[in-house]
């Protein structure tokens, strides 16, 4: 009967349960890096096709990009998620571009999508149930003891606010630039502002959790690390 020493037994077990519990980030949800870079290009191809094109050839362009996006993904055996949604968000705005005969429209769905999160955000704040802690403890399993703590919740609603901001500064930049048919720049602005801005948005969401995190070990309603 082959047995098997403690200190092998805790190798094993440190190892399963690393494989457990090792879940994807954010980033690679999204695509990793490849994946935010595969996202801006749909928008590049719009603007330059209609800088030189025209309306119709824009609104295929950015379709034609997206679908070799998925395909690419597909042949690759990567992950469709974000393919398939830059596909669906590129087909309704090209879709909401071709009724309307206008390019700068092809932007319309994320400028109002922005607003709306910025809403949202200070909605959230002001019923004392700030989104940013919701969603990070919501995704970590740790429900909502921070909600417990005075300074956790501050903590957490500073994140919010500062994603409000984030949200609300796109909805007012890309509008101005909306109503005064700034096409290339609405390009321009929408690739500055998605991703890099959503990218310092988390790492202040990131400060809050750990502060929290800290807080709530300290007053004893999260166990101390290696209890």
């Amino acid at each position: 009967m082959q047995t098997t020493t403690p200190p092998e037994a805790a190798t094993m077990q440190m190892h399963q349960t690393t494989g457990q519990s090792k879940k994807p980030t954010a980033l690679e949800q999204a695509g990793g890096t490849k994946g935010l870079v595969y996202s801006a290009l749909p928008v590049v191809a719009f603007v330059v096709a209609n800088n030189f094109g025209g309306l119709g050839a824009a609104i295929i362009a950015a379709f034609a990009v997206a679908v070799a996006i998925a395909a690419a993904r597909l042949l690759r055996k990567e992950s469709l998620q974000p393919a398939l949604g830059g596909l669906f968000g590129a087909a309704i705005a090209a879709g909401i571009t071709w009724y309307t005969g206008s390019a700068k429209d092809y932007f319309l769905i994320g400028i109002w999508a922005s607003l709306a999160g910025s809403v949202l955000f200070l909605v959230s704040v002001l019923a004392r149930w700030p989104l940013a802690g919701l969603i990070w403890n919501g995704a970590t399993g740790k429900g909502t003891v921070w909600r417990q703590d005075k300074r956790s919740r501050f903590y957490y609603t500073v994140a919010t606010l500062f994603l409000a901001v984030i949200f609300g500064a796109r909805f007012a930049v890309q509008q101005y630039l909306y109503a005064a048919d700034e096409v290339g720049s609405l390009g321009f602005a929408k690739i500055v502002m998605g991703y890099p801005l959503l990218a310092v948005g988390l790492l202040v969401a990131a400060w809050a959790a750990r502060a929290s995190d800290k807080r709530l070990k300290a007053v004893g309603l999260l166990p101390a690390r290696g209890a």
